[in-house]
C-alpha cells in the first residue's frame, strides 16, 4: 500500500527553527573564545537539556525543578538568537558573557543529572467508591408452603428364586474327580461333562453340579 508523503507545517517550522537556533549558538558560542568542535558542542548541549526537561514535564506537570532547567535551556537558546540579530558586537563580547559560556557545559550537565534521577512523584490515590448497598431480602414467610404431592411407587416384583442345585456327596465327587483326572492323563484333554454324565449314569441336575465344581464346562 503505497503512502502519500504529505509536508507537515509544524514539522518544517520545527525543522527550520532548530536549524537557526543551532546556527546562532554556535557563532556565539565561537565569539566567546570556544573554536572548533567546541562551539559545535554548545548548542547541542542546550537542546539536550531543554529535550530532557520537556520530558520530564510530560510527566510531572509540578515538578519545579523540571521547569527551571526548561526555562534556563530556553533562555540560553533564545538568547543566542538575540545577541546574534546585531544587538552584540560578535568582534568584542563581553567578559561576562565569554564567562557564561565556559561555565554552561558544568551547568548543563549538573541539570540533565538532577533531570534524570529525579524520583517519579506518587500518584494521587484513587478516591474510594461508595459501595451500593444491596436491597435485603425478606426470607420469613408467614404462609406456609404447599406440600409437594409424592408420587406413588409401584411394588417391586419378587425375583424368581435361584434353582436348587442338589448337594453333591464328597465321596461322589472324589470319585468323579479321580475318573476326570485318569482321563486326562490317558487323553492329554479335560474330560468333557457330557462323557462324566454317562460314565456316572447319575441324573442331569446331579452331573452338572460334578461337572462344575470340577470345572468340566
Amino acid at each position: 500500500m503505497n503512502r502519500t508523503i504529505r509536508p507537515d507545517a509544524v514539522l518544517i517550522q520545527a525543522v527550520i527553527a532548530g536549524a537557526l537556533s543551532f546556527a546562532h549558538l554556535h557563532d556565539l558560542a565561537e565569539a566567546a573564545g570556544q573554536s572548533g568542535w567546541k562551539a559545535w558542542a554548545y548548542p547541542i548541549s542546550v537542546d539536550l537539556l531543554l529535550v530532557a526537561a520537556w520530558r520530564r514535564l510530560r510527566t510531572a506537570r509540578r515538578d519545579r525543578s523540571a521547569w527551571t532547567w526548561f526555562v534556563i535551556a530556553l533562555s540560553a537558546s533564545l538568547g543566542a538568537n538575540v545577541a546574534t540579530a546585531g544587538l552584540l558586537d560578535l568582534k568584542h563580547v563581553p567578559a561576562w558573557l565569554s564567562i557564561l559560556v565556559a561555565g554552561w557545559p558544568a551547568l548543563a550537565f549538573l541539570g540533565g543529572t538532577l533531570l534524570v534521577h529525579a524520583p517519579d512523584q506518587p500518584a494521587a490515590p484513587a478516591q474510594p467508591v461508595n459501595e451500593v448497598a444491596a436491597p435485603e431480602v425478606e426470607t420469613h414467610r408467614t404462609d406456609k408452603p404447599a406440600p409437594v404431592p409424592v408420587p406413588e411407587l409401584a411394588p417391586a416384583k419378587p425375583e424368581a428364586p435361584p434353582a436348587d442345585t442338589p448337594a453333591v456327596p464328597v465321596a461322589l465327587l472324589d470319585h468323579a474327580r479321580k475318573i476326570a483326572d485318569a482321563h486326562r492323563a490317558s487323553t492329554g484333554t479335560p474330560m468333557p461333562a457330557d462323557a462324566l454324565s454317562a460314565r456316572l449314569q447319575l441324573p442331569t441336575p446331579m452331573a452338572n453340579a460334578i461337572a462344575a465344581q470340577l470345572q468340566l464346562t
